[in-house]
């Protein structure tokens, strides 16, 4: 293997590249816009639930309880109803997810002792948002309720909750390190997928393989270039998620970079791969597109707690790199953690790169061939 003609392969890969601008451009522009379009788009907190109320007490009791709902910020109420009928309206047409009912003796049966129910009805329609909404309810009852006890009643269990990790509970701190994930994924694939497909559409892969140039040298100098690109793009994520986004980094910054370079070259070589398979552009393009974003998306744990899955997909998840990077980006990001921890994503990930590269290599000496 010869240094000198991995330089030039690099060199001539590095020129095709700069000549492309609009793709040069998209390749540090697409994941800047993907991370905040995405970052806004996908969020799992639930606040500013519409609300009507129908308050039939019409009390300081009833309008205390109806405060309380509406200085949170989980609540918004949007009407004040006089009859059951408009419930419905409300909820059906979906100018309201929530409808509060308050019936005509609720602040005398208060005062009195006697249980005072509440009727709650919530549109199930979004059942993450409604069950968030029930433990938002049951959480404003309860204050409500030791308000306006005389006498109060020591708990028997007194239960005090430390969220650790992610105190605050944004969805934003959870997501964002995966994402970077994602769209990292789908950039590299996409980039580095032309690049023996457009040889064949350009009919220079005959002058390549009458070259000297071995199989590896060829596969190496072909990544070089697409690596910077790659590597200049997740330090650009890793910056706008921190500066912009304000997702807190708590880990080591050279841990991060050091197995971003990992999973990068993974992901680099898979690229490659679908290359060496597709004879022209589009097909590889195509190709990338698939294999990378929907499996990266779906069974990388981004979104979906892998240990919810079927058996068939948990196991289909470990041929997923995405899945490791995740882990390693969550434990860096929000919980500080390193190699100690994370060995073994780190050990699958570098394994995972090796074994594609490997591939890659076999695959194009059977084309030279």
């Amino acid at each position: 293997m010869s240094f000198l003609r991995i330089k030039a392969m690099a060199r001539k890969e590095w020129i095709q590249i700069r000549r492309d601008r609009l793709s040069l451009a998209m390749a540090f522009a697409l994941p800047a816009m993907l991370l905040i379009i995405y970052a806004y788009a996908i969020t799992f907190d639930v606040d500013n639930i519409l609300t009507v109320v129908y308050d039939q007490d019409k009390s300081s009791t009833s309008r205390d309880l109806i405060a309380r709902f509406a200085e949170s910020k989980y609540f918004s109420i949007v009407a004040s109803i006089d009859s059951y009928r408009d419930i419905d309206q409300y909820l059906d047409s979906g100018k309201a997810k929530v409808a509060i009912t308050i019936p005509f003796d609720f602040s005398k049966n208060l005062h009195i002792g006697r249980p005072a129910p509440l009727e709650v009805v919530i549109d199930g329609s979004e059942s993450n948002t409604a069950t968030i909404a029930q433990g938002y309810i049951a959480g404003i009852a309860e204050a409500f309720n030791q308000h306006q006890s005389i006498v109060p009643v020591a708990p028997v269990i007194d239960l005090r909750n430390r969220v650790w990790y992610n105190p605050e509970l944004k969805s934003r701190n959870f997501l964002i390190p995966g994402l970077i994930a994602i769209i990292m994924s789908v950039i590299i694939a996409l980039l580095i997928s032309l690049a023996v497909s457009r040889e064949w559409d350009r009919g220079t892969m005959e002058q390549l393989i009458s070259t000297p140039v071995k199989p590896v040298e060829i596969v190496i100098g072909k990544l070089a270039p697409y690596f910077v690109v790659g590597f200049a793009d997740t330090v650009m994520s890793v910056l706008i998620a921190t500066l912009v986004l304000r997702v807190p980094l708590r880990g080591s910054v050279p841990f991060l970079f050091l197995v971003s370079a990992i999973f990068l070259f993974g992901g680099l070589c898979f690229g490659l791969l679908i290359s060496i398979g597709a004879r022209n552009q589009l097909t590889a393009s195509q190709i990338a597109m698939l294999t990378s974003f929907l499996p990266s998306f779906l069974l990388s744990g981004f979104v979906f707690t892998i240990s919810n899955m079927p058996a068939v997909l948990q196991g289909f998840t470990y041929l997923v790199s995405a899945r490791y990077f995740v882990s390693v980006l969550k434990g860096v990001f929000l919980k500080a953690v390193g190699f100690h921890v994370l060995e073994t994503e780190v050990i699958f990930l570098a394994l995972y790169g090796l074994a594609i590269f490997l591939l890659a290599v076999k695959r194009l000496r059977k084309r030279i061939e």
